[in-house]
């Protein structure tokens, strides 16, 4: 295949699906480049894209992502956990095959170079790339993040690379340069104690705890700062996190695999976890792509400690490593869609690097455009796609309550909160795909009425497919009910136990939700009154009833818990 390099481009947006893809559709432009995944984070606001191929397409596909990136995003208006001080944040180049330090480095130059020329933003170089030891470490460069640039611009010693020393407020600066390939890895626990977890965490990785003294007070030093005691596994940062309500993990990025491997940090947390009474591993996970080699190395570690014999293929061998870690617990692990060397050889992509499928005629309009047709004199789209769309603005105002709600005052439930926020996105992402669905329902009724009644049979032919088409019409806005009833699920939570300053939002969340179940309810209703089958008009308002009650209590109780805390 020849020399291959890898390119982990980070941007400031982890929550606009139009930048997102944006960025990525640049990427795709490139010929010779492959984008293997897409990793978007709301809470972080923040997505990672990996991209491989020779060295010439990696380094233009790299800087069409920039150009993009800094095009689609506005820095002035940016908030997230993760640190950050540019829209192209960071990019680093990898060498996987056949390429070497140098050719990354190299690329690292051409890519500042013809940013801070072509683009007029300041690039500083880092990690092997770096001009100067005290730019060698990301924080160090970003120490003040994005907020601290207009001061750090007039600073002498804070002369980019490349590009101009001045600030841009709405593309900030960016940061590139050669690096070892990073594995994000989390190993997971058989608990839902989060503590456990972080516990471990902090016994492993490199920065370690602080070190405390007989009475349980941290030791500081002169300067006022805790004296750490280093963790077990360098070039390792982790923390504790959970998956789901059930499942708390020890998340760890693997900075140098060659160092600290897959096997070594998988092991340590096992022989930690066995101190602690009932705690185990129980598998694990690998997020985003992993070298071929990461696997292998597990692989012959396992059989040399089992004493097993070494498969001769590596296929089997990364197979092995594979079941030897747990990798399939928690979803199914393929070679071909997590492995960057198999990803290349069979031409796959993970999933999330695939093309999305592309929003139905409504949702891919603005929200101007949206009610403009909706104010049309067209039956359709009508009040059950407005539903739909109720619905799907109550999931995501209950996920968004759900993300603010974090810190010390929500400890006891902010890994509920955060588990929550996985589940009312996918249930947002079903309630717009309904929007389009309800509207496209009626269509086929009105298609029914329009088909030929000149004979018998065609008479019969056409009762017949209206009869079918109103069931269908039927059962679109039933299954709005069942997912705004989920909405209005989620609601609950975050009105009762939410952070308070969001108290308002958690309210109309809930009342958007009540709207989405009546409003489909009234749907089901004027559908039904066209279906001559009694039996199924029977059991299906009976049905549609419950979900009513029920919605109606949930909402109840919702704006009851927004009142205690307004």
């Amino acid at each position: 295949m020849g020399k291959i390099i890898e390119c982990v481009p980070n941007f400031s947006e982890g929550r606009s699906r139009r930048i997102i893809q944006g960025i990525a559709d640049a990427v795709r432009k490139v010929a010779g480049a492959r984008l293997l995944d897409v990793d978007p984070g709301a809470d972080f606001n923040r997505t990672v894209y990996t991209l491989v191929g020779d060295p010439d397409s990696v380094f233009e596909a790299a800087f069409q992502a920039v150009k993009a990136g800094v095009q689609l995003i506005d820095m002035t208006k940016h908030t997230g956990e993760h640190p950050r001080q540019g829209a192209a944040d960071v990019v680093p180049f990898i060498p996987i095959q056949e390429a070497t330090w140098e050719d990354c480095i190299e690329l690292s130059h051409r890519l500042g170079k013809r940013v801070g020329e072509e683009l007029g933003i300041p690039v500083y170089l880092y990690a092997k790339s770096a001009q100067r030891p005290d730019r060698v470490r990301m924080p160090d460069i970003r120490k003040g993040q994005y907020e601290a640039l207009p001061e750090k611009m007039k600073d002498p010693d804070f002369k980019p690379d490349y590009g101009p020393q001045v600030f841009v407020p709405r593309s900030g600066v960016t940061v590139t340069g050669c690096r070892q390939i990073l594995i994000a890895y989390n190993i997971n626990m058989n608990s839902a104690d989060k503590k456990k977890a972080h516990s471990i965490a902090l016994d492993i990785r490199e920065s370690g705890r602080s070190q405390r003294d007989e009475d349980g007070e941290i030791v500081r030093d002169a300067d006022g700062q805790a004296v750490k005691v280093p963790g077990t596994l360098p070039t390792t940062q982790a923390a504790g996190m959970m998956y789901d309500a059930g499942t708390a993990q020890v998340s760890m990025n693997l900075l140098d695999y060659t160092q600290v491997g897959l096997h070594t940090a998988f092991e340590e947390v096992k022989r930690l976890a066995a101190k602690v009474p009932g705690l185990e591993v129980r598998g694990s996970e690998i997020v985003g792509v992993v070298p071929k080699q990461a696997l292998l190395d597990a692989a012959r570690f396992h059989c040399e400690d089992a004493g097993k014999m070494l498969p001769d293929s590596e296929w089997d061998q990364m197979l092995l490593a594979v079941d030897y870690l747990g990798l399939n617990d928690l979803y199914p692990f393929k070679l071909e869609e997590k492995v960057i060397e198999v990803m290349i050889e069979k031409g796959t992509a993970s999933p999330s690097a695939l093309p999305p499928a592309p929003p139905g005629p409504l949702m891919g309009l603005g929200v101007a455009e949206f009610t403009e047709v909706l104010s049309s004199s067209a039956p359709a789209p009508g009040g059950g796609s407005v539903s739909a769309l109720c619905g799907a603005l109550a999931a995501g105002l209950a996920a968004m309550v759900a993300r603010l709600t974090r810190g010390k005052k929500y400890a006891a439930v902010e890994g509920a909160m955060a588990d929550m926020v996985k589940d009312a996105d996918a249930l947002r992402e079903k309630l717009e795909q309904k929007v389009d669905e309800d509207t496209e329902a009626f269509n086929q009724v009105m298609a029914a009425f329009k088909l030929p009644k000149q004979t018998d049979e065609e008479k019969a032919a056409r009762s017949a497919a209206v009869q079918e088409a109103t069931k269908g019409a039927t059962r679109v806005p039933f299954s709005v009910m069942e997912l705004a009833l989920e909405a209005l699920r989620f609601c609950e939570p975050v009105a009762e136990k939410g952070n308070t300053n969001s108290a308002s939002d958690a309210g109309v969340g809930a009342m958007l939700g009540l709207a989405a179940v009546r409003g489909a309810y009234y749907n089901v209703r004027i559908n039904l009154a066209g279906i001559e089958d009694e039996a199924f008009r029977a059991e299906w308002r009976a049905k549609a009833d419950a979900i009513l009650a029920e919605a109606q209590a949930i909402h109840d109780r919702c704006l009851a818990a927004v009142e205690k805390n307004l």
